[in-house]
């Protein structure tokens, strides 16, 4: 995969009203059709800004719809679309869900949602296991690896997982040893990187010097790089955020994700935006650059990968 871009747009904002975040505005009613057309709009203004990486699931809501229908605007072979199998959206736009989606790493789910989601082809240019992790046994099961294995073949894909929780470092190893014929199965690895949880350390280099891809989710911590009277434990990383955004003039977003690709080079960082002005802040990650004292003194600020999940699990979706 041509990694040529520093920010891509991930979909869940665009295709669901709530997600596990700390909310910086309020959250408007919307019915969907008037949801629709405003992550139309989103999607139309982030190709606009440049942005050619988009990247959704099943799992978020009416992403995939939406993207489909947009994509039928379009007729640029640059386009690259990421899609995922293994989670079902289930909240029905309901603020008050008790259940907003449901995990299934199974056969019968891999080929259900492929038959939707192969409609981004051509586009569609990498295939992702949602959320892998060690208790479905994804990556022990040879019927979906076999399968993910043909697909690959069969449609020229690249085959990736993504990882959430405090052992995604465990999960990516284990990842990099799975073989279908003898030949490595993962190309691409979506992970959870960000100023407060740098697990990813110094796999990050084994992945490039193994010539795979990394893709950057959560570069915001879902919003806890935000000042908040509730996360005082976090003053000292606001402060340094604040003064080194003040310096180069641009927000908070944009040094997070900055952080991101230059601490992980050759990556793509997502950007999870709901509103066109947090993307057009989030875009210019492409006028900036972090010194190595900026990018050492956040680096100081990561913390225990438990901590920051069990943290996380906290948060409400909103």
């Amino acid at each position: 995969m041509n990694l040529d871009i520093q920010l891509g747009l991930g979909t869940a904002a665009l295709g669901r009203p709530q997600y596990i975040n700390l909310r910086q505005e309020k959250a408007l009613t919307q019915d969907i059709d008037a949801f629709k057309l405003k992550g139309f709009d989103i999607l139309e203004n982030a190709y606009r800004l440049g942005i050619r990486y988009f990247d959704t699931a099943p799992g978020y809501g009416l992403a995939e719809e939406l993207l489909i229908e947009w994509l039928h605007t379009k007729k640029d072979d640059s386009i690259k679309i990421a899609t995922k199998w293994g989670y079902t959206y289930v909240g029905n736009f309901e603020s008050n869900a008790k259940i907003h989606e449901i995990k299934e790493h199974s056969l019968n789910k891999l080929n259900e949602q492929w038959e939707i989601s192969k409609a981004f082809l051509p586009h569609l240019k990498v295939y992702q296991i949602h959320s892998a992790t060690l208790e479905t046994g994804v990556l022990e099961n040879e019927a979906i690896l076999d399968r993910l294995a043909f697909l690959k073949e069969e449609h020229q894909l690249e085959i990736g997982i993504t990882t959430t929780g405090a052992n995604q470092t465990e999960v990516i190893k284990k990842a990099l040893d799975v073989e279908v014929n003898n030949r490595p199965l993962f190309d691409v690895f979506q992970v959870t990187f960000n100023v407060l949880d740098q697990s990813l350390g110094h796999l990050s280099e084994r992945l490039r010097q193994d010539g795979k891809s990394i893709i950057i989710k959560e570069a915001l911590a879902n919003g806890r790089l935000f000042r908040n009277d509730n996360y005082k434990h976090y003053n000292g990383v606001y402060d340094a955020l604040e003064r080194i955004a003040r310096r180069k003039d641009v927000g908070i977003d944009v040094i997070a994700l900055k952080f991101c690709t230059q601490t992980i080079p050759n990556s793509i960082v997502l950007s999870g935006a709901s509103t066109n002005s947090h993307l057009e802040s989030n875009i210019k990650i492409n006028e900036i650059s972090l010194t190595e004292d900026e990018l050492r003194a956040l680096k100081n600020f990561g913390i225990e990968a438990d901590f920051y999940w069990k943290e996380r699990k906290q948060l409400l979706w909103n």
